[in-house]
């Protein structure tokens, strides 16, 4: 490559602009007019339209009238005679160059026994070639790639290339980048390299299996977990420790014979397993997965799985199978599998594969120029330019269709644009319209206009998305940033009309934010932040355990019991502490872990709170799908002292066994006393100590609520026909 030493620099700005910087020191009065050199020979006048000082340089702004030519190199000349090339600058941000390049074929590897074909999108590149490491015997090989139409890069190469090692290598603004493929659906240990794989030898022996109905988001109990967490405990019972396979094994035993695993998220009776992020990432070497921890919200291949997870983490096909096999086993015991999509940023914005094969375009930028931060982690992915937009959907698509994933849950999806989720919700209709896609609605500091964000405040232009609800999460719990701030359950009853506003599935009508229920993940304790439990040491330390604990049952009673759909944080059912660390997303195994020892010691809570998950399993009127249903049925029983909140579900005979339902929310420890809604027999299914579906005890006219808890009354088919004179 000829070298120049640049005496100025220029760059595309725009479809038709040039910025041109000259510093100071360069003869100024020697530089215009400028003209750009075509790839043809040809001269193109270029019209100064603007000239700026910048203080050590002067701007110009140039326009041309003829077409640039991407893929080829231009080149600037002065009226010096002074050259430089021009660099692709800040067009590839614009929306003519999103137009111009959009490509809707397909990208990635095709594998075939006697070809593989490559395809790679990199509009702004003059050469690529693809960088092929022979699984064998390791000798690499070049092959040129031919640029077609809209800027895609492709080549078939003859032979059986099965587990060869590849990356591209591009000449951008006339430097030569690697690069892992964007669309490298299987990846070399630590993702170095994408890895050629056949995709028919991943397939599992068995078909997957039909799962239990899920007509309406709001019949989703969600349970999050961490594979590693899940599994990594010394008394975990299971063989495969932090491990895919971990997932896959049934009948596992903990201290005390008590039950672990698999069998235990199918005994609590949850609905969807909500799987923190298991796409590649980093934070931990693949090589010594248990040297580092890590969330996984670090990511670095979209399509490929993690390799830390797998029993053998440099066979690029292990990891691929034994993901496969860890959700097929929890379908076959009826459970869903969430994937938690971490979309809105990379690990590092420069060493991406993004940055590298089109740099600037795949990442927003602030009104000076720098890589925007909405996210807080150094970056944000511009999801509403056209060509991020598709690789995020055809990511959903592809981990729908070749895992079987049965929900998304969208890391910080504020950050993304509403079109971009409106097209990931249309894509995976097309697949299976019961896949969930919730996700964190908060509004960051991303440089996108407010009403383009797809944040809680714009939840009614996305009415089949669902949000975090961090007005339900407070007003139960109290502020989950200052420690010392007290909610509802807590005992604080000052928030007590906000609970009620999001036991109501924080509807419009009711003064939430939501067109419907369907909109509402109402929790209290997640990954994120302190536990419930840690929270509680902090905010309410005063009190002894068994009070705490009391609370929180109550605190989950109420999220299994609201309009809208629940989501459980693993360990919360037996109080998991991470002994008051507020971000663990790096500390050892030791403060993750989920502690099966501790769910030993509380398994009457256990089940307390799967008898909880079964009375609204049993009963549609905890699962209404509109806001007209929701305004129809539900009525809140008032007056009431302030520690309580208490509601009537009526004529919900329609929905489930019981014709009417009332449930009673009490956060003191002195008793009260709740009138009933008629004198009527009503039959007591949960109080303080006991849940299920089956009825503890009958009372009419009142019930005695003795302490914190939760009561749930019904009645039955038979009692209300007696009432009524049937």
């Amino acid at each position: 490559m000829l070298h120049i030493s640049r005496t100025f620099a220029a760059y595309l700005d725009e479809i038709d602009q040039i910025t041109v910087i000259v510093p100071k020191a360069r003869c100024l009065d020697n530089m215009e007019p400028f003209v750009m050199t075509a790839p043809s020979g040809e001269d193109i006048p270029l019209v100064v339209q603007q000239k700026e000082d910048l203080g050590d340089a002067v701007k110009y702004v140039c326009r041309f009238s003829v077409p640039f030519q991407f893929g080829e190199t231009h080149w600037i000349r002065a009226r010096s005679g002074e050259e430089s090339d021009v660099q692709i600058g800040a067009v590839v941000r614009t929306a003519a160059f999103d137009d111009q390049f959009f490509y809707d074929g397909k990208l990635g590897v095709e594998y075939a026994k006697e070809q593989t074909i490559f395809r790679v999108w990199a509009p702004t590149a003059t050469a690529v070639s693809v960088k092929l490491v022979h699984p064998d015997h390791g000798d690499v090989r070049y092959v040129p790639l031919v640029r077609g139409e809209r800027g895609v890069w492709s080549a078939a190469v003859p032979g059986d290339w099965e587990r060869a090692r590849y990356m591209y290598v591009a000449c951008i603004n006339r430097v030569w980048r690697e690069a892992v493929d964007p669309y490298a659906t299987a990846v070399s240990v630590n993702g170095e390299y994408g890895v050629i794989v056949d995709w028919e030898k991943t397939k599992l022996a068995k078909p997957a299996p039909p799962l239990p109905p899920c007509p309406s988001p709001t019949d989703a109990v969600i349970y999050e977990l961490s594979i590693r967490d899940f599994t990594s405990h010394p008394d975990s019972g299971a063989v495969w420790k932090g491990k895919y396979l971990g997932l896959t094994e049934e009948h596992t035993r903990g201290p005390n014979g008590t039950v672990t695993g698999l069998s235990y998220l199918k005994e609590l009776g949850v609905t969807h397993v909500q799987l923190m992020p298991f796409a590649d990432f980093a934070g931990v070497d693949e090589r010594d997965p248990q040297a580092a921890y890590n969330w996984g919200y670090n990511p670095l291949h979209l399509y490929a799985p993690e390799g830390s997870y797998a029993t053998d983490p440099h066979d690029p096909y292990a990891r691929i199978v034994e993901l496969k096999q860890a959700i097929r086993a929890l379908q076959e015991n009826g459970l869903r599998v969430v994937m938690d999509a971490v979309y809105n940023h990379v690990y590092d914005r420069e060493q991406s594969p993004l940055e590298k094969l089109v740099p600037g375009y795949y990442f927003r930028y602030d009104a000076y120029g720098r890589p925007a931060n909405g996210t807080g982690v150094g970056n944000d992915i511009a999801s509403e330019r056209r060509m991020a937009r598709r690789w995020i959907v055809d990511s959903v698509v592809f981990w729908a269709k070749e895992y079987g994933i049965n929900g998304f849950r969208f890391d910080l999806m504020g950050v993304h644009d509403i079109e971009t989720m409106k097209s990931v919700r249309d894509a995976l209709d097309a697949v299976d319209p019961s896949i969930l896609v919730y996700g964190e609605g908060w509004d960051l500091p991303t440089p996108l206009a407010p009403e383009q964000k797809a944040t809680m405040a714009n939840a009614k232009r996305l009415p089949r998305l669902a949000y975090f609800n961090d007005r339900f999460r407070d007003a139960v719990k109290g502020s989950t940033f200052y420690l010392p701030d007290r909610g509802f359950a807590l005992g604080d009853s000052a928030g007590r009309e906000q609970v009620k506003t999001a036991i109501a599935g924080s509807l419009q009508a009711f003064g939430g934010l939501f067109c419907h229920p369907l909109q509402s993940v109402n929790y209290v304790e997640c990954h994120d932040n302190h536990t419930f439990w840690d929270k509680m040491e902090a905010a309410n330390g005063h009190e002894p355990e068994w009070l705490r604990r009391k609370r929180q049952k109550l605190a989950t009673a109420i999220v299994l019991l609201a309009q809208g759909i629940p989501f459980l944080h693993s360990g919360q059912e037996f109080y998991r502490t991470k002994g008051g660390d507020e971000n663990s997303y790096r500390s050892p195994d030791a403060v993750n872990r989920l502690d099966w020892e501790r769910k030993s010691r509380y398994e009457d809570d256990v089940r307390y709170i799967q008898g909880l998950i079964a009375i609204r399993r049993a009963h549609g009127a905890f699962r209404l799908a509109t806001e007209v249903d929701v305004q129809r049925h539900l009525t809140f029983l008032e007056p009431t002292p302030p520690s309580v909140i208490a509601y009537w579900l009526r004529d919900v005979a329609l929905y489930g066994p019981w014709t009417d339902i009332v449930v009673i929310h009490h956060n003191e420890e002195t008793g009260v006393v709740i009138a009933l809604p008629d004198d009527g027999e009503w039959h007591v299914v949960c109080d303080g100590e006991q849940s299920g579906t089956v009825p503890l005890r009958q009372v009419r006219r009142f019930l005695d609520a003795d302490g914190i808890g939760t009561w749930v009354l019904v009645k039955t088919g038979a009692a209300a026909d007696v009432e009524n004179g049937k």
